[in-house]
């Protein structure tokens, strides 16, 4: 039997804007095995935004059912997904989204603050910032670091809580070129040495050719999915 990580079936999501329905998800299908590393393309509008919120527990479907990591989560309250979220999602975000005034060791540590954890709190966040190549840049802050080393601070954070699955959006999209070749690079070491599911949605078809598998989106539907 194949790992799934996440299945999707049926996944729609109706916005509501005043006497309007806006179908941004038409009843998506989409699953996706443990240990891969994949990306999702698609035009703006396309409901690229919508799949990773609902895949990442931003978000609930307005109908269909999500299974990550083998437990049904897509009717759970909000906060019951914010406790899914942060044990099973990893967030890399094109804007870093660090705390500035808190040092890289200290952005690192918040997914264990979060979840309750406190011994050996620091200690996991150390080794995740060395695990990316930042153990000798622990106390310094969002504003002593590049945009590169910023992206590996918030990957660190993604990697701590040993999450089912790291959801990149647009991970390089603030990075020049060699940059965003090594935060690439660095994913896919990280998926090769730890088996880490990672998904990465993004714009950039070079970005999405170093990935296993692309899941395309059109008007709401997942249209194209070659293995």
């Amino acid at each position: 039997m194949t790992d799934w990580v996440i299945e999707g079936s049926g996944l729609t999501k109706i916005y509501r804007m005043g006497n309007q329905e806006v179908h941004a998800l038409r009843g998506a299908n989409v699953r996706i095995q443990r240990g891969e590393v994949l990306s999702i393309m698609g035009p703006s509008g396309s409901g690229k935004s919508t799949l990773m919120n609902i895949l990442g527990c931003l978000d609930h479907p307005t109908a269909g059912e999500y299974i990550l990591d083998g437990e049904i989560v897509s009717h759970l309250t909000n906060d019951q997904l914010a406790g899914i979220r942060n044990r099973k999602v990893g967030f890399i975000f094109q804007s870093f989204n660090l705390l500035p005034r808190a040092t890289a060791l200290s952005n690192v540590e918040l997914p264990m603050r979060y979840a309750g954890l406190v011994k050996g709190r620091t200690q996991l966040a150390r080794e995740a910032l060395e695990s990316v190549g930042l153990g000798d840049r622990v106390t310094h802050r969002p504003t002593e670091l590049s945009g590169g080393q910023q992206q590996r601070v918030a990957i660190a954070r993604a990697l701590v809580n040993n999450p089912a699955i790291i959801m990149a959006d647009e991970p390089t999209g603030n990075l020049d070129s060699k940059s965003g070749k090594e935060i690439m690079e660095l994913l896919l070491k990280l998926n090769r040495e730890r088996g880490t599911t990672i998904i990465v949605v993004t714009h950039d078809a070079l970005i999405a050719a170093q990935t296993q598998r692309i899941i395309r989106l059109y008007d709401g539907l997942v249209v194209e999915e070659p293995v």
